[in-house]
């Protein structure tokens, strides 16, 4: 097909176009049961083609020389939906987190991979196959992917903030000693995630969720949204929001 002659080419323009590689990008992984829907296909099964989608990504990811991934998986809203759909989406979860211990591209990119989100909310045997990918990859520092599970944008910083009162109240600590340092600190259970450069939204959906807002709105990263369902995002797509942040980059340095 000519799409498959001209699409290598259009990579490699745009390529050379990205000049600036964002450290931290964070994607809102949408569409996945609408291409299931569009196919004719069971939802389970399209949240699997996602999954797919997702590994793909992180080869591209790791070849361009990002080096921290966010991906919201799974907020805390989800949970409203059908229980089949969220069994089948745990069940899902927790095959791709045992598989982290055989995946040869772990230890080949070495991969740490960590959950932010409410683990109190996860049932036990996801939780456990969680804690063991982090475990087995905690010592891994050249490309951190981090899977937003059970996340909330608003929760998360009411999570820091009751570890912060449980301290100020444990050790005495001062509350006019509370600033900015000292709840990033706190932040998904102090996993030191850097500032999002980049936030990719899927889907044709024009919203970031509050998504990471402590690390993204409040340090005004740049965001792209785009048309395809997650199952059929690219390479391409992924270039096209680099060069967003890469222009962005560009404007603030002139």
């Amino acid at each position: 097909m000519v799409r498959d002659l001209i699409e290598p080419l259009y990579e490699q323009h745009l390529v050379r176009q990205c000049r600036h590689i964002p450290n931290h990008i964070a994607i809102i992984m949408d569409g996945n049961r609408r291409y299931a829907k569009m196919f004719g296909l069971d939802t389970a099964d399209g949240h699997r083609a996602g999954a797919d989608k997702t590994e793909r990504m992180l080869d591209w990811a790791h070849e361009l020389g990002v080096r921290h991934i966010t991906l919201y998986t799974f907020s805390t809203e989800n949970f409203s939906r059908q229980q089949d759909e969220v069994g089948d989406l745990f069940a899902l979860f927790k095959e791709k987190f045992i598989s982290v211990l055989t995946d040869e591209r772990v230890t080949r990119y070495k991969i740490r991979v960590q959950m932010v989100g409410d683990p109190s909310m996860l049932p036990e045997d996801l939780l456990q196959a969680v804690r063991a990918a982090e475990e087995a990859t905690k010592d891994h520092t050249g490309f951190h992917l981090n899977i937003a599970l059970a996340y909330g944008g608003r929760n998360e910083i009411v999570l820091a903030a009751r570890e912060i009162l449980d301290e100020v109240r444990k050790n005495g600590a001062d509350p006019d000693s509370i600033d900015v340092r000292m709840v990033e600190e706190h932040l998904h259970q102090g996993k030191g995630i850097p500032p999002v450069d980049l936030i990719i939204r899927t889907g044709n959906e024009c919203r970031t969720s509050n998504f990471l807002p402590w690390l993204a709105n409040g340090h005004e990263s740049a965001v792209y949204f785009c048309a395809p369902y997650w199952p059929l995002f690219r390479k391409i797509d992924l270039l096209r929001a680099i060069r967003i942040y890469d222009q962005r980059i560009a404007a603030q340095k002139c």
